[in-house]
């Protein structure tokens, strides 16, 4: 691969169009304002991304976590560009200097896809195929549709919103740049290959989306059905891997599940000894005497420093990213200090966060309404002359082709409606139907 190629600001579905520009924005930075306005970006806001949707105390949501995994993303973007051209001659002449902005574009979608309640949402559409009233529809559908639903996944789920036509929107979905679209596609093989970690980048009805671009931008094919992963894709997995790690350890302080001496020394772990001394003096109760205060800095402190280790292993290993030959993420990769710091977070996150029990209760009723929407939209499409089918019907916006003849293309309908739902209005849809509560007007 070479980077001349891979950074192309062709627009899906709109190849031969060149509409003429009233100011000075770049194509990426339009893709960027361009899912800032967007409403699937908005609804992050009412989307869980760990613990539950705040109380009296704010923690992430999908919103919140998307902005700072761009703002990270820019930042890898922008310091791997400088290098790289400073490195290579005549690189500087290429579109690559938008590499920040695509990167922090990219990391805006990565979890766009995401359905309500996390991955407790994921499981139950997958299970509701596998374990559920759904196992039946196995031997209506084709194996590539099955392959799909029972292996659902917000990654192939965001590249589909972003590349569907869905009803009445225009052709290429949201017609962003080929660039751009590369970026998000982490698993670049569709589902029939992902094995047991449910994990791949598109859908079978995406499957040409993704062969254009790949095409367009020199991305090669490494084996039957699997692509090297383009370039950019390590950046964006390296902000949201760096992001999410330790915004939850902020988190989870916040909410008490850990204590201020447990968080600090989890991240002064991140540093030599030379470095913690230098960031104890900075927050010293002399110089700052809020608790809270001082986690902040250390957070900034180790997302800076994880920040500049990624991107000299970016560097590094860029003739291995180019040839398709890198293996892993670029956090897997770093120096041995921050490293092991990362595998302790990891471990105490595995069992004293995602295991805690705010976390735990919002998976369990997550996965109760979603698994009862499942049951209830999916019957009502394959049943849609009944009267009760066709009241559910009736709610489900024009955009989705949930009155097709095609069964499959109803079904993809009901998986785009309720994963596209946040949380409370997936709450309030299932409390309606069931008749837990009825509609003040």
């Amino acid at each position: 691969m070479n980077w001349k190629q891979l950074i192309s600001n062709c627009r899906l579905g709109q190849e031969h169009r060149h509409p003429e520009r009233h100011d000075d924005r770049t194509e990426f930075k339009r893709d960027y304002d361009r899912l800032i306005f967007s409403a699937p970006f908005r609804r992050l806001q009412n989307k869980t991304q760990v613990f539950p949707l705040p109380g009296s105390i704010f923690v992430h949501n999908r919103l919140t976590h998307s902005l700072e995994v761009a703002s990270v993303g820019m930042s890898l973007g922008n310091d791997v560009f400088r290098i790289l051209s400073s490195k290579n001659g005549g690189f500087i002449d290429t579109l690559a200097s938008e590499m920040g902005q695509i990167v922090a574009t990219a990391c805006l979608a990565h979890d766009m896809g995401n359905p309500p309640f996390g991955h407790s949402g994921e499981k139950a559409i997958q299970t509701f195929f596998t374990e559920g009233k759904g196992r039946h529809l196995e031997h209506e559908v084709s194996k590539d549709f099955w392959a799909d639903i029972t292996h659902f996944d917000g990654n192939a789920n965001a590249f589909r919103l972003l590349t569907h036509s869905f009803k009445g929107r225009r052709q290429g979905g949201f017609a962003m740049t080929y660039s751009t679209l590369a970026s998000i596609v982490k698993y670049p093989f569709p589902s029939t290959q992902c094995g047991k970690k449910n994990k791949f980048g598109f859908f079978a009805s995406e499957r040409p989306a993704y062969e254009a671009l790949a095409d367009k931008l020199g991305i090669p094919q490494i084996a039957p059905d699997r692509w090297a992963r383009y370039p950019l894709v390590y950046l964006v997995e390296a902000a949201d891997d760096i992001c999410y790690e330790i915004m939850d350890l902020e988190d989870a302080y916040k909410l008490k599940i850990l204590t201020f001496d447990e968080t600090r020394r989890l991240m002064l772990d991140f540093f030599d000894e030379t470095d913690q001394n230098r960031i104890l003096d900075r927050i010293s109760d002399e110089e700052v005497s809020d608790p809270n205060e001082k986690i902040q800095y250390l957070r900034a402190c180790v997302i800076n420093k994880l920040e500049h280790e990624c991107v000299d292993v970016f560097v590094g290993h860029e003739a291995e990213i180019l040839a398709g030959a890198f293996s892993g993420s670029l956090v897997d990769h770093i120096s041995a200090v921050p490293c092991q710091a990362y595998q302790r977070c990891a471990e105490l996150s595995r069992q004293r966060i995602y295991k805690s029990r705010p976390v735990l209760d919002v998976e369990l009723s997550g996965y109760r309404i979603m698994a009862t929407l499942m049951e209830l939209m999916v019957e009502a499409v394959e049943h849609p002359d009944r009267y009760y089918s066709q009241q559910l019907i009736g709610r489900v916006s024009s955009q989705y082709d949930i009155d097709s003849p095609d069964l499959e293309t109803r079904l993809m309908a009901v998986v785009d409606y309720i994963s596209g739902m946040t949380d409370v209005y997936a709450l309030d849809v299932y409390q309606k139907i069931c008749g837990i509560s009825l509609p003040i007007v």
